[in-house]
């Protein structure tokens, strides 16, 4: 769910810097909480059932949407400069603070 305020997974937002179909906050980290098709959260390396094709997150704006989705936002040194980082560093920050 890379995504700043306002702005789907992976679309860019003017403020956010989300990079086009990147996703790698639906797949790195660990999710507790219900998500529709994933009742028990979702583990840390596991794609979201509801990013698509696209790595766009099926719902931004929807109120079903984890909090932990909400909050995440762009951050250039956490996402690096391309999507393989992005999933290494959100993927080495869960396994510091798991």
């Amino acid at each position: 769910m890379t995504a700043g305020k306002g702005s789907p997974a992976g679309e860019v937002d003017g403020n956010a810097g989300c990079r086009p179909g990147c996703g790698a906050c639906c797949i790195a980290p660990s999710i507790h909480s219900p998500i529709p098709g994933m009742p028990n959260g979702k583990p840390a390396g596991v794609r979201c059932v509801q990013l698509d094709e696209h790595n766009l997150c099926r719902l931004f704006g929807d109120p079903r949407r984890p909090a932990l989705c909400e909050r995440f936002t762009f951050d250039a040194e956490l996402c690096g400069e391309n999507r393989q980082q992005a999933l290494e560093r959100i993927a080495a920050l869960e396994l510091a603070t798991g």
